[in-house]
């Protein structure tokens, strides 16, 4: 596709600088009168200067100041009309175009060829047609268009037919056929038309290097390569690229070093190809030895180290060569952030003598990623106070550290920054507010959130539908995926990890079985562990136990290890159905995956005691003495007046703890009277 974009951009240097492709608008295409001003007889302005200006407005997508200046003019001609025509083209208003097409009082033949090729751009293959029928005389380039439009369209058999219709075929024709062949990966034939070429020129051969190069077949290609009579930098870019795209770096390179001379993209290409092939230091080599450097370069032989876990490398070399700027050294901290060294990325971060919104917002999101939302939040305050402006990727990430904070507090204060700041119509700002008040559990104000929203996507009705699920309403849940169902988007593995996780929470066997094969047969999505872990607590929680196993069998069938989360549902459901048995089976698989899991020790202890088993109770205890395995405290909180009051399992240093046990003890007798009466 690059080298057919070539070939056409080959094309438009040919027809010349009166080749204009854009169009105008109804509301300032006057009248028919005006266009025919300068038709008649007389002393008329220059409007070569004016029509120059207006095909320089469009080149630099300026379409009100040339429609301004079309209006002003006194007099027009065909050339102002097609500029204005090549223009509106240009630029994307396709509709405007054809007005002013239709309305033009007279057309040459440059304003048909940039009709045709307009609506070929925009895949009205009928428009481009009714154009060329309409036409009382063609040129080389008015075929050329047609037959260039149909191979942009994938259209190879009306192409060919054009191409056997032409009166008079160029080299453009020919390079056209074989790069819509190359193209369509049909090299056969490609080769064919290319060898039956009376003519050829470097375009053409690079044409069919390329098209070989990206079939694997770099020796053609090199053949080829060698064959051409004459070879200009493309073709050299064009082999090197060959080579690289097969992963012969070395033949590139030394490809490289034969080259007369070197360009900018036969520099980059080949840095950025000992990059991703791990060859940090003769790619760095290179670099240096650029006559220009490029930014982006250097930037990318950073992220590609970053991104293979070498981070520490990484700012080495930025350390001791000077190239760096703030995306460097951004990159660097996002870096440490995914290695998890947070005191490594927070120190560079603070050591930086520049920052601009998107490093502020990689540490933000960085904090929050590893465990260190309340360090986020306070530098998000420190950002509005003396930073750059948050936008809505930093609103973004701090609703994401809201979302795991016990209070809802800090939430809605961003809620509000949101409002005010103009970001909540911006989806990924809107479905970060979901997610935030469906996790704090409020999802009455999730839902009021979601309803408000103009578009959806998969993530919004995602975070809706588990939002549901994980509350306990397990029928809304259902209902807002049923509702999902009626739009455009389509369910992906998460949908259903929160279907399936309703249909659980709520009981729904049935359907729950029914939206698992649901997931196969319709949507054509294989379950995942969380999917079989979902249905094993499914099926064990209600005393399904028999076919829960069968699940944990179908897995290992399918070729699914089988996860301590999938053994942790059905020992769960094993303690609430007392069958010990498989409890056991249960927890010893846990026990050797996760053998420091303290829960496990005393689930199953709690079940021997149950069964009047206390030797075994006190052999598994013994056992979690042995490995050192301790208990951690459990904890809970409760949002009271904006405060988060937290609550360790067996601590009784609250302020409050009293007064607490007392409230306690009184909705306990409550109860009672209650199940009593």
């Amino acid at each position: 596709m690059l080298l057919l974009s070539g070939a056409t951009k080959f094309l438009i240097l040919k027809l010349g600088r009166n080749f204009s492709p854009k169009l105008i608008c109804r509301t300032c295409f006057t009248s028919p009168t005006v266009l025919q001003r300068n038709q008649v007889g007389g002393n008329l302005p220059n409007l070569k200067p004016f029509n120059s200006k207006i095909s320089c407005y469009m080149r630099n997508g300026q379409v009100e100041e040339a429609q301004k200046l079309f209006g002003e003019m006194p007099h027009r001609n065909t050339v102002t009309s097609n500029a204005m025509l090549r223009g509106y083209f240009l630029n994307g208003h396709f509709d405007i175009a054809v007005n002013l097409f239709e309305q033009m009082p007279e057309r040459d033949i440059f304003s048909y060829n940039t009709a045709i090729t307009g609506f070929m751009q925009y895949g009205d293959v009928d428009g481009a047609k009714k154009v060329f029928g309409g036409m009382p005389c063609r040129d080389t380039v008015t075929w050329n268009s047609m037959l260039s439009g149909y191979v942009r369209n994938g259209m190879m058999d009306q192409a060919l037919r054009v191409f056997d219709e032409m009166p008079l075929k160029d080299v453009i024709s020919w390079n056209l056929v074989v790069g819509g062949f190359v193209s369509c990966a049909e090299l056969a034939l490609a080769r064919k038309y290319f060898e039956q070429m009376k003519v050829r020129n470097v375009v053409s051969w690079t044409i069919m290097i390329s098209g070989l190069s990206s079939a694997g077949q770099v020796v053609e290609a090199r053949e080829l390569f060698e064959a051409m009579p004459t070879r200009d930098i493309r073709a050299w870019n064009a082999m090197i690229d060959g080579y690289i795209q097969n992963g012969y770096v070395q033949s590139a390179e030394d490809l490289f070093h034969k080259m007369p001379e070197n360009d900018f993209s036969s520099w980059n290409e080949l840095v950025n190809s000992l990059v991703r092939s791990q060859r940090v230091k003769d790619a760095i080599r290179i670099f240096m030895e650029m006559p220009q450097k490029c930014q982006r370069t250097w930037n990318s032989i950073l992220l590609d180290l970053v991104r293979n876990g070498l981070t520490k490398e990484a700012h080495a070399i930025l350390e001791k060569f000077p190239h760096g700027d703030i995306v460097s050294w951004t990159n660097i901290i996002v870096g440490y952030f995914k290695i998890g060294e947070v005191g490594s990325a927070v120190k560079l971060f603070e050591s930086m003598s520049m920052r601009d919104a998107t490093t502020w917002n990689a540490v933000i999101f960085g904090l929050g990623d590893n465990d260190h939302g309340e360090e986020g939040l306070r530098l998000y305050m420190k950002m509005k106070e003396s930073g750059p402006a948050p936008d809505k990727s930093t609103l973004t990430s701090v609703l994401a550290i809201c979302s795991n904070l016990p209070s809802l507090h800090f939430g809605k204060q961003i809620h509000s920054q949101v409002i005010k700041s103009g970001f909540s119509y911006f989806l990924a700002v809107s479905n970060a507010m979901v997610t935030m008040y469906a996790r704090c559990g409020y999802m009455q104000s999730a839902l009021l959130e979601f309803s408000s929203m103009i578009n959806h996507d998969i993530i919004s009705w995602n975070s809706i539908i588990c939002g549901f699920a994980h509350s306990g309403d397990g029928r809304r849940a259902l209902e807002m995926f049923d509702k999902m169902l009626l739009t455009d988007i389509k369910p992906n593995e998460i949908t259903f990890v929160g279907v399936l996780s309703a249909c659980s929470h709520a009981g729904l066997v049935d359907e729950g079985k029914y939206y698992f094969d649901f997931m196969k047969s319709n949507c054509s999505i294989g379950p995942k562990t969380s999917h079989y872990t979902c249905m094993v607590d499914l099926l064990a929680r209600f005393g399904l136990i028999d076919e829960a196993i069968s699940f944990v069998n179908q897995m290992r069938a399918d070729g699914v290890e089988v996860p301590a989360s999938v053994w942790g549902a059905l020992l769960g459901a094993c303690r609430i159905h007392k069958n010990i048995e498989v409890g056991k089976i249960a927890g010893e698989k846990i026990l050797e995956m996760e053998p420091q899991n303290s829960g496990v020790y005393l689930i199953l202890a709690e079940m021997f005691l149950s069964s009047k088993k206390k030797e075994d109770a006190e052999n598994i205890l013994l056992r979690m003495k042995e490995k050192g395995v301790k208990k951690q405290p459990g904890c809970s909180w409760i949002e009271v007046n904006n405060h988060a009051q937290i609550f360790l399992s067996g601590d009784s240093s609250h302020p409050e703890f009293t007064k607490l046990c007392c409230v306690l003890h009184l909705m306990y007798m409550d109860m009672e009277s209650k199940i009593i009466e």
